[in-house]
């Protein structure tokens, strides 16, 4: 028998207790995950490289709040700035209130559209119908290919904010990376049908010259604004997505508090079978030292088997994680947070799984390894 599979077989010796063991190390990685990537969704995915370029302008009050039209022209003519386009939110009902049909819709303006998202690709014969049909819409390939959107096909959004159903017609599927999950459609027509939103948008995209542009553009543009009836506030489009995040409390502390708690239960865990297991082998280590096993040997047979169940919980429970998150992925509601669980995620996981079981096995292990031969053969437990 090679040390590889001695150190298996002892592993499981104890079946149900092994399962309860690597069962409550697999939940809490999941967790762990589950936390890890949320951290990394928000924190630290920077988005493509033409958002970094990108800043998001509102109301310093409230999103509630729109900004006059002619904002646009005055930001315009900051030194650095690219284009300024209008984004407002029209949040439309689909076919029905169910979740599955919810998507975003945004109004804006499509001769300057793809001149500040230039990421999103579409081909140039799709934007000039767009541009050409006040009635126009854009569709997310992914939303095309969800309800079967087709060019030509039509769209009956019903108002929510707005007292006005919009009629639309696909006049072109885009594709962003990530999926952008929307649809975007001339806002005049809103504002034609609705008299008190003529000449107001709910938010302006800017794109910088540069990412280096981006702080000096923020400051200037809500310095310009800062006396008038409606002050701005203009962020990175990184920073306008964390406002939503911002909304449900310290995110980040609430994160590192699960993860520390996640960490140290596991630890908990993983140390109470290791004990019992050592404490009820003591006899047999005093027969591994007969057969000329060494202290150091028996500390990495131990040490090894408390690894395995902790790596074996470790990969159940970041696997769970990975579908859990797939199928979240697919939620309407998840639509703007573009989770996933990485080769990254998945190493630090599994690298704290077998910490753990390091950490855990360590010192049962060592008092184990120093129990004479004499010792361990009268033990009687």
């Amino acid at each position: 028998m090679t040390l590889s599979r001695f150190v298996t077989k002892n592993a499981l010796r104890n079946k149900r207790r092994s399962i309860l063991t690597v069962l409550s190390i697999a939940f809490s990685l999941l967790l762990l995950t589950l936390m890890m990537t949320i951290w990394r969704a928000f924190y630290m995915d920077q988005g493509s490289a033409e958002s970094a370029e990108r800043l998001v302008v509102r109301h310093r009050v409230s999103l509630t709040f729109s900004l006059p039209g002619f904002y646009r022209e005055k930001i315009r003519a900051i030194p650095g700035v690219v284009s300024v386009l209008p984004v407002s939110w029209f949040g439309g009902i689909y076919k029905d209130q169910k979740p599955e049909n919810f998507f975003a819709q945004f109004g804006t303006d499509p001769d300057e559209f793809f001149k500040t998202y230039r990421d999103m690709e579409l081909p140039t014969d799709q934007q000039v119908a767009w541009q050409r049909d006040r009635q126009g819409v854009i569709v997310d390939d992914t939303l095309a290919a969800k309800y079967g959107w087709k060019l030509g096909d039509r769209i009956v959004l019903q108002g929510t904010i707005y007292p006005v159903n919009l009629e639309l017609y696909v006049r072109g599927i885009f594709h962003s990376t990530p999926d952008n999950k929307a649809v975007y459609f001339n806002s005049k027509y809103v504002e034609e049908s609705v008299s008190w939103f003529k000449g107001q948008a709910g938010t302006f995209s800017i794109l910088a010259a540069s990412p280096g542009e981006v702080s000096r553009i923020a400051s200037t543009v809500d310095d310009t604004f800062r006396n008038s009836p409606q002050p701005t506030k203009t962020e990175s489009e990184k920073a306008f997505g964390l406002e939503f995040v911002a909304m449900l409390g310290n995110v980040k502390a609430f994160i590192l508090g699960i993860c520390a708690a996640v960490v140290f239960a596991t630890l908990l865990v993983s140390a109470n079978t290791m004990a019992m297991s050592i404490r009820e082998r003591t006899r047999e280590v005093a027969v591994l030292k007969t057969l000329g096993f060494t202290r150091n040997s028996v500390l990495g047979l131990f040490v090894s088997e408390a690894v395995t169940l902790a790596l074996l919980g470790g990969i159940l429970g970041v696997s769970l994680a990975y579908l859990l998150i797939f199928g979240a992925s697919k939620s309407p509601y998840m639509s703007f947070y573009h989770m996933s669980v990485t080769l990254g995620t998945w190493a630090v996981a599994l690298a704290v799984a077998a910490l753990v079981g390091i950490l855990s096995s360590l010192l049962p292990s060592y008092h184990a390894s120093q129990i004479s031969i004499v010792d361990g053969l009268r033990h009687i437990g």
